[in-house]
């Protein structure tokens, strides 16, 4: 291997790479994914990852974890979507390395954002686990939740989202959620809907209560999404607004939240069914997590 040069120069070969390594006939599919025209090179993600994991283990080992973290950056700053995506591969899963300035690297690049799927990697595999690392820094949601940027409110709930899975930050995510339920973009919808979905399917004891609280002013895209992993019973209840409240606590208890698998969360076989046929070509495609 010959010796490095620059953050920038090395990320100019990885682009390179990315762009000679695509199928121009996936990326036409990768588009089917997505509203807005987007740039792709037509990677699939096992491959991405793949190959960003041998480059990582290359470059850390000649320039070390801040050498790295440049040309990730110099990636993110790209318009293609895998060169985004190789970005966040190239640093996932090493945030018990960084500090709090890498975390305010991180969080510029939401200014950088050009779709979901970017976005989705960025939050949920960078941003979020250094939010349950350090607990702290769950507070910054409720300043992104305010900006004018849809890709801020977004990722608000997204960075929750592993916090919620370790029933952690409940507090916050109703707080967070009282404050965007009347939000108008469907994006910040969908991630508001992720993130209570989660929250229902490791902590059904204190969700399930709290959908019932908000059931009348919740939009039904977010309702609908919450309720996914949750029993048809009690699912119905939420939905159907027609129905009365929960008495109360026992009578929830009774009814079945109690017993709900506070680990898993399978979905019912209708929202499989729905779901099937498109996570499996998206799963193919671009990160899993950002099909949420």
């Amino acid at each position: 291997m010959e010796p490095l040069g620059s953050a920038a120069e090395v990320a100019a070969g990885v682009r390179s790479a990315l762009r000679e390594g695509g199928s121009v006939e996936h990326a036409s599919g990768v588009q089917w994914f997505f509203k807005d025209e987007i740039k792709s090179h037509g990677w699939y993600t096992a491959d991405l990852r793949r190959a960003a994991i041998r480059f990582r283990r290359e470059v850390r080992n000649e320039r070390g974890l801040d050498f790295l973290v440049e040309v990730a950056d110099q990636l993110f700053s790209g318009l293609v979507l895998e060169e985004k995506v190789a970005a966040v591969f190239l640093l996932e899963k090493l945030d018990a390395d960084f500090s709090d300035l890498e975390f305010k690297l991180f969080e510029s690049w939401l200014d950088r954002i050009s779709s979901w799927a970017d976005h989705d990697a960025l939050l949920h595999d960078l941003i979020a686990p250094m939010i349950v690392a350090k607990p702290a820094r769950a507070k910054i949601v409720f300043r992104w939740a305010k900006s004018r940027k849809r890709w801020h409110r977004r990722a608000a709930c997204v960075a929750l989202i592993r916090g919620a899975r370790a029933k952690m930050f409940f507090h916050e995510i109703t707080q967070l959620s009282d404050s965007l339920l009347s939000d108008e973009d469907d994006m910040v919808r969908k991630g508001l809907g992720w993130l209570l979905r989660e929250t229902a399917k490791f902590d059904a004891k204190r969700t399930v209560p709290y959908l019932m609280k908000i059931r009348e002013r919740a939009p039904r895209l977010v309702l609908r999404t919450a309720c996914e992993t949750l029993p048809a019973n009690i699912k119905r209840k939420i939905l159907d607004r027609t129905l009365p409240p929960f008495r109360n606590s026992s009578t929830t208890h009774r009814r079945g939240v109690a017993s709900i698998p506070q680990t898993s969360g399978t979905m019912d076989r209708a929202s499989l069914r729905r779901k099937s046929k498109s996570d499996k070509r998206l799963a193919k495609s671009i990160p899993s997590r950002a099909a949420e």
